[in-house]
């Protein structure tokens, strides 16, 4: 057996199988369609304990410190679903609606455990029992267990009967936000949905690999909703999608949701924002397209149809256009085959200063390839605090709204108001002029949440001038009431401090943008808001006060009344302080290293330390380091590690690591997990925006040699769309 997949650590190791390699380990075929019935046995050292996809069957010593544990026979199941773990972790069991669950981990902070361990095993049991309501089939696996593991690639990973998780997404500190809050819930109900959406029934194909992605992203947005009743869920789902969609797809590398594979080699090239965020909204649109009733009946039938078995795209829209007058086949050509968005254009002419003459609404194909994408929106005009919503099918290329001829003109058009629609929503001149004013004024937290995301598109085209929007914005976090909208405004924030504004303006800006976020943070009543505030400021924090501030806070001199602080915390306040350049760095990090108890968080910070340094040669001799694949091995400390080079107070020192970064990603691509080669370029660019930086870039894109992988050329020229748009908007900024 080869060591390439499984993961070897000095205390426990873990397999990772998707999408295609099952086969450094075992004698198999890696395909989705060849399932199997696997039996283990594991002979692991007497400090060990071990999980897998089949049901413990016994564990016995077999002498001189060493036990033998034997699993059952699993269901059948496609070789990357294959799982095991072992190891020195502790053991929770906990039995829910009469099912026994295991959480396995590697916490040390006893405290931390108790406090998170209630939640944990419920939200599990909560999915299942609606999984099994919505689907009318009952868990389809023997066991259920699942490893928490520190350096995890991913958030988490579906093998049925041993569900493996990053351990910090589940394990929260006391200073989580209301958004690592919902985002544990919706990781366990996306890990849980996957046992019926792609471990039961599963792809044929890696193709449709999305198939068993947007279901477990869509179910998980419908399962969360009872246990947060407080959330408004159409807002969460609208901020959980759309962002990251339209990063994609607005993008020269823009591809379709389902994609061609000629070499499961090239299986990870498939994975990112569009099967995971775009393809969950257009399922979303498909099923008020035929009705919710038919859309359950029509996935019940699809699941009852191949159990422990494998289908197609095809095969499904063809059970569900057995229930609709609709034509899905067409529908999903241009949806779901073709890649990018439709531009929205809302037209209004005027008969007279305020009464409209004609208002319309255009699509156009931004390739001028004549592509029509269906849709229907749901367009509110404002007069006043009174909305109203109008149902408009977009069918075609334009319709007209003629009930409103002769109308005044309301303060602002929004034609995407029920965060479902999908587009690039060009606002007519006089609501663009009116939300740039009075965006934070209005009261609907769903339409004032999609009107801060159609204004920042209109920001990246350069329709809105940066910092007219970074005002706005510093009056939209002073004044958010709600939570969500709250944790998108500050990531707003700081995107258009580090990447939009001029260097020029940074300064004035900095103090102007602490101080609102310092106001809130006293201000705030819940601890969730609190973190939310503190992280933003700690993330900014460049004057000379902040900077004192944060190395009080971090020397336990002064508090934050309402927040105490872990020991994540504290480590992310020392890389703050010395990334922005503190005399004693070291003796920082040495302290900071000396407060780490747990071994494994140690170790990771252990790992990226020379990548702190203000030393060059230090942070040289770490990059370097990293062409060595053993040395990429731990994939989330060394994204930590890259992030802290190309921080953007650094970002002329690091321009120097750009083109072997670059050159390095088709290794990465062979040698690293699915996520990993567009986390490493979004790592390596999204801290530049100088002119220098993005030439690089372009320069690397102009000498690819012929037969360079198309996919990953695509990644490429998504993660350089950011920083090419913000060197174009910096420059138009300056004064």
């Amino acid at each position: 057996a080869g060591d390439e997949a499984l993961n070897r650590n000095p205390d426990f190791l873990y397999t990772l199988f998707v999408p295609d390699r099952a086969h450094f380990s075992l004698p198999v075929f890696d395909q989705p369609n060849l399932k199997g019935r696997f039996t283990l046995e594991l002979e692991l050292p007497a400090e060990f304990v071990a999980v897998a996809n089949g049901p413990e069957l016994e564990k016995v010593e077999v002498g001189e410190g060493r036990v033998s544990y034997r699993f059952g026979e699993t269901r059948p199941i496609s070789t990357y679903l294959f799982a095991f773990a072992a190891g020195e972790f502790q053991v929770e069991e906990a039995e829910v609606d009469g099912r026994r669950m295991r959480m396995f981990h590697r916490e040390t902070d006893a405290e931390k455990v108790a406090r998170n361990r209630e939640a944990i095993f419920e939200l599990h049991g909560t999915a299942l029992a609606w999984l099994e309501d919505y689907t009318a089939i009952d868990y389809p696996f023997q066991t259920f267990d699942f490893a928490l593991i520190p350096p995890f690639q991913y958030g988490g990973m579906e093998h049925p009967g041993s569900i493996f998780y990053r351990q910090s997404s589940l394990l929260l500190d006391e200073t989580a936000t209301q958004g690592q809050l919902l985002g544990r819930a919706s990781v366990i109900a996306h890990e849980t949905a996957h046992m019926w959406f792609g471990d039961l029934v599963t792809m044929n194909w890696f193709d449709d690999v999305w198939m068993k992605e947007v279901f477990a992203n869509f179910m998980a947005a419908k399962i969360v909703h009872p246990s947060f009743p407080e959330v408004n869920h159409d807002l969460r789902f609208y901020l959980a999608h759309h962002n990251t969609a339209y990063g994609v797809d607005r993008t020269a590398g823009a591809n379709p949701i389902r994609q061609p594979l000629e070499n499961l080699n090239e299986a990870g090239t498939l994975y990112g924002a569009i099967i995971y965020q775009k393809a969950p909204i257009v399922m979303r649109q498909l099923e008020v397209l035929i009705g919710e009733a038919s859309f359950r009946d029509g996935l019940r039938e699809y699941l009852a149809s191949v159990p422990y078995a494998n289908a197609t795209w095809g095969e499904l829209i063809e059970i569900l256009d057995a229930r609709t007058s609709e034509d899905l086949r067409a529908w999903s050509s241009i949806w779901v085959e073709e890649p990018g968005r439709p531009d929205i254009v809302t037209s209004v002419h005027h008969a007279s200063e305020n009464r409209m003459a004609s208002l319309v609404l255009f699509q156009e194909d931004p390739l001028d390839e004549d592509r029509v994408w269906p849709q229907t929106l749901r367009v509110v005009l404002a007069y006043g605090d009174s909305l109203e919503r109008v149902t408009v099918p977009l069918l075609t290329e334009a319709t007209a709204m003629d009930d409103y001829k002769g109308r005044a003109h309301p303060d602002f058009i929004l034609p995407n108001a029920s965060g479902v629609e999908y587009g690039h929503f060009h606002l007519d001149s006089l609501s663009l002029r009116y939300l740039g004013t009075h965006l934070p004024e209005v009261k609907d937290d769903l339409v004032r949440g999609i009107a801060w995301g159609t204004m920042w598109d209109a920001v990246l085209q350069g329709e809105v001038p940066a910092d007219s929007w970074f005002d706005m914005l510093l009056r939209g976090i002073a004044t958010e009431s709600d939570e969500q909208n709250v944790q998108r405004l500050l990531e707003f924030a700081g995107t258009t401090f580090w990447s939009l504004l001029p260097l020029d303006q940074r300064g004035e800006a900095a103090g102007r943008l602490e101080e609102v976020l310092w106001r809130r943070l006293e201000a705030a009543e819940s601890s969730t808001l609190k973190s939310s505030f503190f992280a933003a400021w700690r993330g900014i924090a460049v004057t000379a006060e902040s900077q004192v501030r944060l190395r009080r806070l971090w020397e336990e001199t002064e508090t934050v009344e309402g927040l105490r602080f872990s020991p994540q915390d504290f480590t992310a306040m020392a890389v703050a302080l010395v990334i922005r350049g503190v005399d004693d760095e070291q003796e920082v990090l040495d302290r900071q290293a000396s407060r780490i108890s747990n071994p494994d968080r140690l170790a990771r910070f252990e790992f990226v330390r020379p990548a702190l340094s203000s030393d060059t040669a230090s942070r040289t001799a770490f990059f370097e380091s990293l062409s060595d694949a053993a040395n990429r091995e731990r994939e989330p400390w060394v994204l930590a590690g890259l992030g802290y080079l190309h921080h953007p107070l650094r970002e002329a020192q690091s321009e120097q690591f750009i083109l072997p970064a670059l050159e390095l990603v088709e290794e990465i691509q062979r040698t690293g997990d699915i996520f990993f080669p567009k986390r490493w370029l979004d790592t390596t660019l999204r801290g530049h925006a100088s002119p220098e930086g993005v030439l690089i870039v372009e320069d690397f894109l102009l000498g690819l040699p012929e037969g360079y992988p198309a996919r990953l050329e695509g990644k490429i020229r998504q993660s350089a769309d950011l920083p090419a748009r913000a060197a174009r908007i910096r420059a138009a900024g300056v004064r």
